[in-house]
């Protein structure tokens, strides 16, 4: 099972791997459900990271309890901090990105999320923390929680952006995507704010030796 990170009554934050998905699908047999099924434990994902992404990842170990962390979600009483390694990333140090998104399908890409006008809303704000020539890691706190909603913002930071690795709205890389969930904010049963971190994966060694990096 995926490292567990923190836990309560209800709930338990785990430390999600890249490349495993969190939901079963018709050619996915192994995700983060079927692997506590597997030990015995019944968990329900709160929210949902894509399969390429790791770190922090909320399941409620009760019915009730997922049904309260959903409520939070649907809220905005959660807060989510994002690290990325981005290409092409802009000269400014922190921004905001607003732009609203929807589906799009395509049969020979399939689909993918672009932005549209007459997408539902979506907001990202973005802060440098280090610069290495073309390639900057960069954290990203959306304030809605859209599909892919950090993957696309990031293309519109600068002209041929990208999260280092995206192969849907960038270009591959042998590291993978350097998406990084590293940490969630939530309420506790009785409103108690609890806030989580996870710890930097192996694909972005070297960019903060020593170092820490926190909610803002």
């Amino acid at each position: 099972m995926p490292p567990v990170l923190a836990e309560g009554r209800g709930w338990i934050v785990v430390d999600k791997p890249a490349g495993l998905a969190v939901h079963a699908g018709p050619r996915t047999e192994d995700c983060v459900e079927a692997r506590f099924q597997a030990a015995g434990l019944d968990v329900w994902p709160v929210h949902r990271l894509d399969r390429d992404t790791s770190g922090c990842l909320l399941l409620a170990t009760r019915r009730r309890a997922a049904r309260r962390l959903a409520r939070a979600f649907a809220e905005r009483s959660v807060e989510k901090l994002y690290l990325a390694i981005v290409a092409g990333a802009p000269p400014e140090g922190e921004g905001r990105v607003e732009a609203p998104l929807a589906r799009r399908s395509d049969p020979v890409r399939g689909w993918r999320i672009a932005p549209d006008p007459r997408g539902l809303p979506a907001a990202t704000r973005w802060r440098v923390l280090k610069r290495r020539g073309a390639l900057a890691l960069v954290a990203f706190r959306p304030e809605t929680g859209r599909t892919h909603q950090v993957r696309v913002h990031a293309t519109l930071l600068a002209p041929g952006a990208a999260i280092l690795g995206d192969a849907t709205y960038g270009r591959p890389d042998p590291v993978g995507l350097a998406l990084h969930a590293a940490g969630l904010a939530f309420p506790d049963d009785g409103g108690r704010g609890v806030q989580v971190m996870a710890p930097l994966p192996q694909r972005f060694s070297g960019w903060l030796q020593g170092e820490t990096f926190e909610f803002w």
